[in-house]
């Protein structure tokens, strides 16, 4: 537990204020006209021509059954009590597994309002989000709301702050630990669903300010939940395996963390796959909170996609090496992407506006790993 109070007395440190005149970030009136209206015209026609609706279909249901089947089914087995330490383990990792493909199948399309055109129903399948240990109201702040608007702006998009011992943007206070980051971000990434259980969630709810939300309320309604769905999380988590198990306290130490460094892994990772690479850029706004470009040319600044030809990896992570028809598109359920990827990139290189993507995941992490390292040096600062 040391480690989440560390991280939660350091968090507010890690992130470099935004000062404008204005107090409020702003973007550039409509530049790109012909892009923006061709693209989202494209997109509009293909599902007008293929008669697909933009939301959940079969494969997608299929997908859900089974990563959630793959989750809670590994989760029965090790209840069952029916299978050697090592063979827990190895389930325990298997659910590990299933906990990050329910993150990316399940929970972010619904939390997006991408699976159901019927928002009960989205609603429903996003406390999947929940059950996993982590908070979909307060998701649905920082993540589709902060990150998807003001992606990668430093000081206000949530996901450049991680961590206070990893800096993932030039205008990030730098600290002597970020010359070994790219040593250790890797395995710091492992911890990412630990925090979320126990510290990140109740850490954001008692802040004041949420990137450019300032005195934020919080529904009381919202705040039970919070409460409750953390209760059953460590109820199945931790009190119901330490209560039917037959094995020592510590081999289930090492079998919860097993399954959460195993999703945190999987997890942090891929969604850093997606700007903090070489490419994308740390647009800043001026003294007056006015950013360079209009909303959709900033999100093809500081976006970019990765492994465009590996199915399987686009079916396990819910289509999210598509990020940047996931960012101008979010309510599509992501099922769509691999089939609309090529027509917004086509419209792209027509228009001569950037388009960045890595071929492979391997290529992709490669250059994250170069990122860390380069945000790593002292001299990599906003001056610079």
């Amino acid at each position: 537990m040391a480690i989440f109070v560390f991280y939660w007395h350091l968090a507010a440190s890690a992130r470099a204020p935004v000062t404008m005149a204005s107090g409020k970030v702003r973007f550039a009136p409509r530049q790109a006209i012909l892009f923006v209206d061709e693209v989202k015209d494209t997109v509009a026609r293909y599902f007008e021509t293929t008669g697909k609706s933009k939301k959940a279909n079969f494969r997608m249901i299929l997908k859900t059954v089974v990563v959630l089947t793959l989750t809670f089914g590994s989760y029965a087995l090790i209840l069952s009590g029916q299978f050697t330490p090592w063979q827990m383990l190895g389930l325990a990792i298997l659910m590990g597994v299933g906990m990050a493909g329910v993150g990316f199948c399940v929970s972010h399309d619904a939390l997006h309002g991408a699976y159901s055109s019927n928002p009960r129903v989205n609603r429903l399948i996003g406390y999947s989000f929940d059950l996993m240990g982590a908070n979909s109201y307060m998701w649905k702040i920082t993540h589709n709301v902060i990150h998807h608007t003001y992606t990668n702006i430093p000081g206000i998009d949530e996901d450049l702050t991680v961590s206070p011992l990893i800096r993932l943007s030039p205008e990030a206070p730098h600290k002597p630990i970020h010359r070994f980051q790219h040593w250790f971000a890797f395995l710091a990434y492992g911890f990412s669903t630990l925090n979320w259980l126990f510290a990140k969630d109740f850490q954001q709810f008692m802040k004041r300010d949420i990137g450019p939300y300032k005195n934020k309320k919080h529904p009381m309604s919202e705040i039970v939940i919070l409460v409750v769905t953390k209760l059953i999380a460590i109820g199945y988590m931790i009190v119901i395996p330490l209560l039917v198990l037959d094995i020592a306290w510590w081999q289930f130490l090492i079998g919860f963390l097993a399954a959460h460094l195993t999703a945190g892994f999987i997890l942090g990772i891929i969604f850093q796959l997606a700007h903090v690479v070489e490419g994308p850029e740390y647009p800043m706004p001026d003294d007056e909170g006015m950013m360079e470009y209009e909303w959709i040319m900033h999100e093809m600044a500081t976006t970019a996609n990765f492994a465009h030809r590996n199915r399987l990896l686009s079916w396990y992570i819910g289509g999210l090496n598509y990020q940047i028809e996931h960012h101008l598109f979010p309510q599509v359920c992501s099922i769509h992407y691999p089939e609309i990827g090529p027509l917004v990139r086509k419209v792209a290189e027509k228009h001569d506006v950037p388009y960045y993507a890595f071929p492979t995941l391997r290529a992709a992490t490669a250059s994250h790993y170069r990122m860390l390292k380069e945000l790593g040096r002292p001299e990599v600062e906003a001056a610079a």
